[in-house]
């Protein structure tokens, strides 16, 4: 947290607590079915083995495994498999931990303790290295589970065992698209920032909307970007290709009034499937336009942990909510307080309103939950192999929804949670119910009240490091138009760099709005700060040749910013 206070003289923005928009559906991921097939192939091999030789009591731990095919559907493969690696090691860590706390000590307040900063680290490390979604709510549940099942030391070995196989057979469903179509990742993402370019496009810049049009468009091409250079040091044929994609759209984003939104959906039409990539039709788009992708690629990564500082606060937030969300349900005889725990764990975004939003949506999916529950249940205690179809049910349920509103997910995710109890004997579904709710009502309400005391004073410090970070991205490109024959390879960086800029400083003034007890962010700098960055963007690639010379309507190479 920042040693900065707030000056008692600061405009604050106004807060509301939306409900309606909360829980208003959206349009589903273009993937849905993606993750959802995948969770339903890991799970089920392992399950159903352990069906047939009578030991499904051990399902917790191959589901633990299982569950690592929900992540990484979004990126490149040769990337896929490094995060998919570093997520099953993740879970193995969790739950090697919660283990063993849990054969040491019976003592409830400690496994909670152990529970809540198990949680912290997972967010902390989950959201420095963007991994997600579902990002660390999974690793959460599993740890915390873990930590409230009886069991020894000498079983430990045993249950990681377990784990880890069906971590390695859900690497392997992750992975087995990629000889089907190997750049599918990156083609749905130039796709995606395509669509996004021609729906600001189709404001011309100016109408309706075109603000929010511009900022989602810019963050389609970032993410773009990322997905490309992630694919490593030497690009293929097809991947420079979607690299010169990615340049149109940035082109139209920089002249949205010239630039034809049809031809770009066309474009980003032709990327479904595995045929041709499409030229983009320009006799300047050569090499020479990516040769700024080329010095990016060669510039070494940013390390995770640089990131883990704005963080902070975050991370006590959940540490501090979690573990009083858990004590609270200890406190009622909630037999099963992890549940409290986790739906804490859950709520925690980038700020407090997002968090509220979080909050409504998980309370009214897990209410609505228990009811499938209560539906399902009749089914699942026909046998254990109904049970095992019940929950690749509720997964394939939960990834097809959640992609909608987090609310419709959860309410597939709860009735879940609740069947993975019924692993080592059937419970009580009344009990069951009851503890569900209770468990998400004192979770949701403690884990936001602890989101609300603790105040993030570093979000409006991120925001003057991004308008920094903007204005000087900003002079880098016009230093470099104003001189007379600026290198097309620093030209192309420099503009790339001050794109990302934007988009940096866009989420951190969006962050930072909806902080509650902070200074709301000088809008008008943020403002200033763009409408600078989106000139200068335009100048560049005039200065490039990829836009017509506004005062004589033909492409010119020097036009100075």
């Amino acid at each position: 947290m920042s040693s900065t206070p707030p000056t008692p003289t600061a405009p604050r923005a106004a807060r509301r607590l939306p409900l309606a928009a909360a829980l208003r559906l959206g349009q589903p991921s273009d993937i849905w079915f993606k993750p959802a097939l995948s969770v339903v192939a890991a799970v089920a091999p392992p399950s159903l083995l352990l069906v047939a030789l009578g030991r499904l009591d051990l399902a917790m731990y191959t589901m633990a495994g299982s569950l690592c095919a929900l992540y990484a559907h979004n990126r490149p493969y040769a990337a896929r498999a490094r995060v998919l690696a570093w997520v099953v090691l993740g879970m193995l860590g969790g739950l090697a931990v919660s283990l063993v706390a849990a054969s040491l000590t019976g003592n409830a307040v400690v496994l909670v303790t152990v529970g809540a900063v198990l949680a912290a680290v997972q967010k902390a490390l989950c959201d420095a290295t963007r991994v997600g979604p579902p990002g660390p709510v999974i690793l959460t549940f599993v740890s915390s589970a873990a930590l409230f099942v009886p069991g020894t030391l000498g079983q430990v070995p045993g249950h990681l065992a377990l784990a880890a196989a069906a971590g390695a057979w859900a690497y392997l469903v992750g992975m087995a698209p990629a000889p089907l179509r190997p750049h599918g990742p990156e083609r749905r993402a130039t796709a995606q920032a395509l669509n996004a370019a021609a729906a600001y496009a189709g404001t011309g810049g100016t109408g309706d909307g075109h603000t929010g049009a511009r900022a989602a468009a810019y963050a389609a091409v970032q993410a773009a970007w990322q997905s490309l250079l992630s694919t490593g040091d030497r690009p293929s044929a097809t991947r420079r290709a979607l690299e010169r994609l990615v340049v149109r759209a940035e082109v139209a984003l920089a002249a949205p009034a010239d630039a034809d939104p049809e031809r770009l959906r066309a474009w980003a039409g032709a990327l479904r499937g595995t045929g041709a990539v499409p030229r983009a039709d320009d006799p300047r788009a050569d090499d020479g336009e990516l040769l700024g992708a080329a010095v990016e690629r060669a510039t070494p990564p940013r390390p995770p942990w640089a990131g883990l500082g704005p963080l902070a606060p975050i991370a006590v937030r959940t540490a501090l909510g979690c573990a009083l969300a858990g004590y609270a349900s200890l406190a009622l005889g909630i037999g099963r307080p992890y549940w409290a725990l986790v739906t804490a764990a859950s709520l925690y975004q980038a700020n407090i309103t997002l968090t509220w939003n979080r909050a409504v949506q998980r309370v009214v999916g897990n209410l609505a939950g228990v009811l499938l529950f209560a539906a399902l249940v009749p089914v699942a205690h026909l046998g254990p192999l109904a049970l095992v179809l019940c929950c690749l049910l509720c997964n394939f349920g939960a990834e097809a929804l959640i992609g909608r509103n987090y609310w419709l997910g959860t309410v597939c995710v709860t009735p879940l949670a609740l069947l993975v109890t019924e692993f080592a004997g059937h419970q009580r579904p009344g009990d069951l119910i009851t503890e569900r709710a209770v468990d998400t009502l004192v979770g949701a309400l403690v884990g936001f009240a602890a989101a609300v005391a603790v105040t993030n004073r570093r979000a409006g410090d991120r925001v003057e490091r991004a308008l920094t970070a903007a204005d000087r991205a900003r002079e880098h490109a016009a230093r470099l138009l104003a001189g007379p024959r600026p290198a097309p390879a620093a030209l192309d960086a420099a503009r790339r760099g001050l794109a990302a800029a934007l988009v940096d400083l866009r989420a951190a003034a969006d962050a930072a709005s909806g902080e509650w007890w902070q200074r709301a962010p000088d809008q008008e700098r943020v403002v200033l700060a763009e409408r600078s960055g989106h000139r200068t963007l335009a100048a560049t690639v005039r200065r490039q040749g990829l836009l017509p010379d506004p005062g004589t309507g033909t492409n010119t190479e020097d036009v100075r910013p």
